[in-house]
């Protein structure tokens, strides 16, 4: 066996100056979120913000309901699975109350007034609440 002679390639370093730019991410995110904001509080209806404080509201009860059942335990889990499913299911029924009410959504819902839209929200929520109620023993 013949062995065979091994070349060396010689290696050259090549240095790239790269200048570091500050970014400005955070100062663009932080406008964004600034005229995002701006643009809500503007041209978004008192009823439409009314509704989504509501809906913020049920978002933290659900996170509330589901830490103590991680911290404490889910001893009487029929008592968890109600309370958490209202929570889910008004939500729900919120959001769909919002997008039927909202002004900008006119052409998708016209033939729903605002009258009914609530009447509706309002069967479905007894409706939920009166099997959650059951199903809690």
């Amino acid at each position: 066996m013949s062995a065979k002679p091994r070349t060396t390639v010689p290696q050259t370093t090549t240095t790239t100056s790269t200048t570091a730019k500050p970014r400005s991410s955070n100062v663009d995110a932080q406008s964004i979120l600034q005229g995002v904001w701006n643009n809500y509080t503007k041209k978004t209806s008192q009823r439409t913000k009314l509704l989504d404080t509501f809906m913020a509201f049920l978002v933290a009860v659900g996170v509330l309901q589901f830490l103590y059942v991680v911290i404490v335990g889910n001893f009487p889990f029929n008592a968890f699975l109600a309370g958490f499913s209202a929570t889910v299911g008004q939500f729900v029924l919120t959001a769909s109350l919002r997008m039927q009410t909202n002004p900008e959504n006119k052409v998708e819902f016209e033939s729903i007034s605002h009258e009914r839209a609530f009447a509706d929200f309002v069967f479905g929520s007894l409706l939920l609440h009166f099997f959650c109620v059951n199903f809690i023993n």
